[in-house]
């Protein structure tokens, strides 16, 4: 089988799609906006201040012959976000929005693909969004769907946010799962509808698939890996508050209403950190919340591994998450997690031995969780060594090789 793949912006999943794909000898092309490699002008180009962005768009060198590239859009669009001209990337309607990008690309795919079927290809992978006007066009020339769905499915989502509309209104401009267009939402739709096969990264976002209308082609679950862990990880919980870390979008989705309450009466007993730009300027709640604790828009990504190993619990109560990379992230780190039974939790976490998981958006089983780890902090120190163990057991390697292993076993015929 050989397999194009298709992905506008590229990250850390997608790269180990790639890198699986390459060495399992599945890789035919891969196309994305933004692709660096030593010797060319973008790598020169990322080492400067307004273009290091782009540095996080390296690629290893032995890709460099199969992979296409369509930067201009994308480049626009991160200086444009930089210089903040914010009519170009305004979400659908930008010239240089992320919509913008993904249309691009998608048609560009599109385009080469009658070609590279003559060629060898046999089957296209792709990403939500960045699939409708490539898979219309593979199903013309006999190629494969393999469609990747990253977060859960779009009607589940407004379900379920909707109610916290209700509970929490006073948070509701922090919601913004809303602003998707008609056109939008049936073109998500639309590449469902045209998947040969639909991957996956958590049981939750599988879960959501049962609100689609209509029959769907097989889903594979495969959770992502973790990072490299952190060795020699040290624990000192004596005679001090319990150190909480939050990392993520500052939005209700986060669950982030529920998590300020549920400390609320054990303020004197943990001090929280709060790591995350603010979805909107305009929630009094969420400004009046960020005052009473330790708030940080914005780290590079290695201090953010940095604080996670500085803290004891990472508090992720999200209510609607694909899978929530900083789960991962802080396992490998040391750093246990308390999460919900809407991320990748369940996938990762086996309760109360490298984690615990709580009912999404159960202020009072938040609440709890952490009390009752207040009483006992010496299993805070096992969960942590038994996530690093997780984390140990699991690389990025691992995701790549078994999403390249099913595509040969499932996908082939």
């Amino acid at each position: 089988m050989k397999i194009l793949i298709s992905h506008p912006t590229s990250n850390q999943n997608n790269r180990a799609v790639v890198k699986g794909l390459y060495n399992a000898g599945l890789l035919h092309k891969f196309s994305t906006s933004i692709a660096t490699f030593p010797g060319r002008l973008l790598f020169t180009l990322s080492k400067l201040g307004p273009f290091k962005e782009i540095s996080r768009r390296r690629f290893d060198s032995n890709l460099r012959n199969i992979t296409v590239t369509y930067p201009f859009k994308e480049v626009i669009r991160l200086l444009s976000s930089k210089l903040g001209f914010k009519s170009l990337i305004k979400h659908e309607t930008g010239i240089f929005s992320v919509d913008a990008v993904y249309k691009n690309l998608d048609t560009k795919v599109a385009s080469s693909l009658e070609k590279e079927s003559k060629r060898g290809l046999n089957a296209l992978y792709a990403y939500e969004d960045g699939a409708y006007y490539s898979f219309q066009k593979a199903k013309e020339n006999n190629i494969k769907c393999l469609y990747d769905l990253p977060i859960g499915y779009w009607k589940t989502a407004r379900k379920l946010l909707k109610k916290e509309i209700e509970v929490w209104p006073e948070w509701k401009a922090t919601l913004h799962g809303f602003k998707d267009s008609e056109t939008k939402l049936k073109r998500k739709d639309s590449e469902l509808d045209l998947a040969d096969h639909i991957f996956v990264a958590s049981s939750f976002t599988a879960k959501t698939l049962k609100d689609y209308k209509g029959e769907l082609a097989t889903i594979h679950v495969i959770p992502y890996g973790f990072p490299k862990p952190f060795e020699n990880r040290t624990y000192n919980l004596d005679n001090r508050p319990i150190k909480l870390l939050f990392v993520g979008g500052l939005s209700q989705r986060k669950g982030i209403a529920n998590m300020f309450a549920a400390i609320e009466n054990l303020v004197h007993k943990v001090e929280l950190t709060v790591v995350g730009r603010k979805s909107t300027n305009d929630c009094e709640a969420l400004n009046r919340e960020l005052e009473k604790h330790t708030w940080i828009p914005s780290l590079p990504h290695h201090q953010v591994l940095e604080l996670m190993r500085e803290h004891d619990i990472l508090l992720f109560p999200s209510l609607f998450e694909g899978f929530g990379l900083v789960i991962t992230e802080a396992m490998s780190q040391g750093t246990p997690v308390i999460t919900t039974d809407r991320t990748a939790g369940p996938d990762l976490i086996e309760h109360g031995k490298n984690g615990w998981l709580v009912e999404a958006g159960s202020t009072e089983a938040l609440q709890n969780c952490i009390a009752e780890l207040i009483k006992n902090p010496e299993k805070i120190a096992l969960a942590g060594k038994e996530a690093t163990e997780t984390a140990r057991s699991r690389p990025w390697d691992t995701y790549g090789k078994e999403l390249a292993q099913t595509i040969l076993k499932k996908c082939t015929n």
